[in-house]
């Protein structure tokens, strides 16, 4: 049976009482934490930083992957491995020139035309070194332009929403290009954005092996169930 991962996205959590949300996590078998990491300026929302990532670095031994959503990731890479991250995701939108309008303030999503791979390679290689894993992420909109860049790269994360706010519905015309993934990539695929026990049955079926989930988790009224619930479509 294919062993399917559950990322859990704080950003949903109970930032009043992190340390009891972290606590849920582990209690109902997430398999690592998700932390959100928004701008204001790729994406129409601020979170947070590296700093979340030290605070719940000591409470738990579950894998953490930060996603930055962030203009300019290089400039925070450090931070966040400094931090604790596990994994870190950086948007292959922020690696190419943007697309017409696209590189406006306050015009979302962002797009690329084109990936500049010497660029994204730098930071490739600096999470490497290391000895951190990078996943590639790629807006619902943005085609496979990594597929030269796949052999270097331990994962890629699919949106399936927009990315900058949470409890968005699922966007099912990702799952051709998931599909396309699956067949040329060995590394892992996780799915993100309105993901449930409902519509994560395709993208499972399509080869995803890790489900991020926000609002699905944390909202509900027992959380190992729906950590289960997803799980079972494996």
């Amino acid at each position: 049976m294919k062993h399917l991962k559950v990322s859990a996205s704080i950003l949903c959590a109970d930032f009043a009482d992190l340390k009891k949300s972290i606590k849920t996590c582990e209690e109902s078998g997430v398999d690592m934490l998700h932390v959100d990491v928004m701008d204001g300026h790729f994406v129409p929302n601020i979170t947070v930083g590296a700093m979340i990532v030290s605070a719940i670095r000591p409470l738990t031994s579950l894998p953490i992957d930060s996603h930055l959503m962030i203009d300019h990731p290089a400039d925070f890479i450090d931070d966040f491995i400094s931090a604790g991250s596990d994994i870190i995701s950086v948007h292959a939108e922020c690696y190419g020139l943007r697309v017409r309008n696209s590189e406006k303030y306050g015009i979302y999503p962002k797009r690329i035309e084109n990936l500049d791979q010497s660029l994204i390679r730098k930071d490739i290689d600096k999470i490497h070194k290391s000895g951190k894993k990078i996943f590639i992420v790629l807006n619902p909109e943005t085609p496979l332009l990594i597929k030269e860049i796949l052999n270097d790269i331990d994962g890629v994360l699919i949106m399936s929403v927009n990315p900058g706010f949470a409890k968005q519905k699922f966007m099912p015309e990702v799952l051709p290009k998931l599909r396309e993934l699956r067949e040329i990539f060995k590394g892992e695929i996780s799915i993100d954005g309105g993901i449930n026990d409902v519509t994560a049955l395709e993208p499972v079926k399509s080869g995803v092996d890790i489900l991020a989930t926000a609002s699905y988790f944390f909202g509900s009224p027992d959380p190992k169930e729906a950590v289960r619930k997803l799980k079972r479509l494996a």
